[in-house]
């Protein structure tokens, strides 16, 4: 099912690893997944996620803060029902495992460009395929998916668009204008205006908007520990002072703060 990165022809099982006809050969970690990312593909030595915002991630994601996004996205894909998934840009997998236990008895695949995120993601759910490779170069074949995901992540529309079985969609979900509005409150002098539905003007002919909604809902982090890694895995910890993350962090009350995300899912309309 998987393709080779370097020259698109099938991978199939080899000794610990995939391999192509050609003769490209991809090892499995000893974690689990794939390594499809060739070092020509790189724009850096280690790109995506370091261990620090990963592990930061996972620990916020772990103490259930975000919780009914992940429920109602597992909802969605069930409603569903594909025979093969992906999830692009998967991260460290918390939202890719509830898919996979929405979806017991369909083809799982991820893939995320940080190696340091894949490595903790196969824990999580080890019938997934776990994969790091590009999100501009996804291996996998065309109208390979009936459904893919992408959660807070980049989006290469066109790629996406060729992965689609024909009636396949695409589930995307990202913030909402309100999104974190009180932390960002407390970190800026002037809160940047966020066009949430900006994304809209990116989809390709032959897709469309099929379904939208938004999850909203208050959290309450009342430890210091929880608030740091709420800013590590966003990108308010390194674009606000280091004064006003303290301040933050360090405050006395518990702080309360608005979650909101938008589900929108694209169908593709059009037989390729």
């Amino acid at each position: 099912m998987l393709t080779c990165p370097l020259c698109l022809t099938p991978l199939a099982n080899a000794e610990n690893g995939v391999v192509c006809a050609a003769g490209h050969r991809f090892d499995r970690a000893r974690q689990g997944y794939l390594n499809l990312l060739p070092v020509q593909h790189k724009n850096s030595r280690d790109p995506g996620d370091n261990q620090a915002m990963v592990q930061a991630r996972r620990d916020f994601l772990n103490a259930g803060h975000y919780a009914p996004v992940a429920q109602r996205l597992a909802e969605l894909a069930a409603e569903r029902q594909p025979e093969r998934w992906l999830d692009i840009g998967c991260g460290e997998g918390y939202y890719t495992a509830q898919i996979a236990q929405a979806l017991p008895r369909a083809q799982g695949y991820a893939l995320d460009i940080s190696r340091e995120a894949v490595k903790r993601a196969c824990k999580r759910a080890p019938q997934v395929t776990w994969l790091v490779a590009s999100m501009a170069r996804i291996p996998l074949p065309d109208a390979s998916c009936q459904f893919l995901a992408s959660v807070f992540s980049p989006l290469d529309w066109t790629e996406a668009k060729r992965l689609l079985a024909p009636g396949g969609g695409l589930m995307r979900v990202g913030p909402t204008r309100e999104h974190l509005m009180e932390l960002r409150e407390r970190l800026y002098d002037e809160v940047r205006e966020y066009v949430d539905d900006k994304h809209l003007l990116q989809v390709p002919p032959g897709m469309h908007l099929a379904h939208s909604e938004t999850l909203t809902y208050k959290i309450k982090l009342i430890d210091p520990q929880s608030r740091a890694h709420l800013l590590a895995m966003t990108p308010h910890g390194w674009r606000a002072s280091a004064e006003r993350r303290a301040a933050v962090i360090e405050q006395a009350k518990p702080f309360v703060v608005t979650v909101s995300m938008r589900y929108d899912y694209f169908l593709l309309s059009d037989v390729k």
